[in-house]
């Protein structure tokens, strides 16, 4: 079926994009501030402005209130954004990753706070699973570990929620505007947390510096990656054309299998690009996390 195509493009993109995130920060990263890396981000998003003013002119006539609230969605996503960056300094991907799974959960905690959506019984127990699987990634092995890193887990639980509470915002303003204009003023508050950092002196520095000593390389393997994840949502928004919202989000939720095999493959193949843990107990530990977190997403969309 060709919308499976599509569907599977989502994950697919998203775990190398991933592992190109892992790469820029253990590459440029390791020792500098990853907001830096954010200003990027605010500078891609900041360029599609006017392309989307000139496909829909219409984004100027939202209302001040709604703009800002729109606005702050961006600045929540970045925030989020954040806190997966400084969570990728210290852990590899694929124990990362499937923290983001924790969203959907807490996407269907504000639904019924916010817009009434009811969860199910077989919706809660795969919020369990979700959980369960976010525990399991987070406790490390090997010598000297053995521990649950609660570091990880706060980061990357708190940038779960913020994502959460970016998509709530995202999709309210959709139904009451239109998606090109909810996602301009999103881009929007992206560009202004991308300023924020700037204003930052320190930050700015260090943005100067990396841009003038690795301009080619920085600029070619974060532009190739904002293409990746471009091309990622895109095909996963084009699947819902053709297949209902549960089944698409249900094989978007293979982005942690995907990210998993994808860092075995490049461990095994490329081992000076990253370094993933290979040993027995990790790759049970992983394999475990990754398909309850998936039977959890499949759980809670069924």
């Amino acid at each position: 079926m060709p919308w499976l195509v599509y569907a599977f493009s989502g994950p697919v993109l998203w775990a190398l994009s991933t592992h190109f995130d892992k790469y820029l920060v253990e590459r440029y990263f390791k020792k500098s501030d990853v907001a830096v890396l954010l200003v990027f981000t605010a500078l891609i998003g900041l360029l599609t402005l006017p392309l989307i003013c000139i496909f829909q002119p219409s984004v100027a006539r939202l209302d001040p209130v709604s703009v800002a609230v729109i606005m702050f969605s961006g600045l929540l996503y970045m925030g989020a954004m954040l806190f997966y960056l400084r969570a990728l300094q210290s852990e590899e991907a694929s124990v990362v990753a499937p923290f983001f799974q924790a969203a959907p959960l807490f996407g269907y905690v504000l639904g019924y706070v916010v817009l009434g959506e009811a969860l199910s019984r077989t919706q809660m127990a795969g919020g369990g699973l979700i959980v369960c699987g976010t525990l399991v990634v987070a406790i490390e092995s090997g010598p000297g570990r053995g521990r649950f890193n609660s570091r990880l887990a706060l980061m990357m639980l708190a940038c779960a929620f913020s994502l959460a509470v970016s998509a709530l915002i995202f999709k309210v303003f959709m139904l009451r505007a239109d998606f090109w204009t909810t996602t301009f003023w999103t881009f929007a508050g992206e560009a202004v947390f991308g300023a924020g950092l700037l204003a930052i002196r320190s930050c700015r520095r260090q943005f100067s510096d990396l841009l003038r000593a690795n301009t080619g390389a920085l600029l070619a393997i974060n532009g190739a990656n904002e293409l990746i994840n471009l091309g990622g949502g895109i095909g996963n928004r084009y699947a819902l054309m053709f297949a209902p919202l549960s089944i698409v989000q249900a094989i978007g939720s293979t982005t942690t299998l995907f990210i998993f095999a994808f860092g075995i493959a490049i461990s095994a193949l490329f081992p000076r690009l990253s370094q993933e843990r290979l040993t027995a107990g990790d790759l049970a530990r992983k394999g475990l996390a990754a398909i309850l977190v998936v039977l959890g997403v499949v759980l809670v969309n069924g």
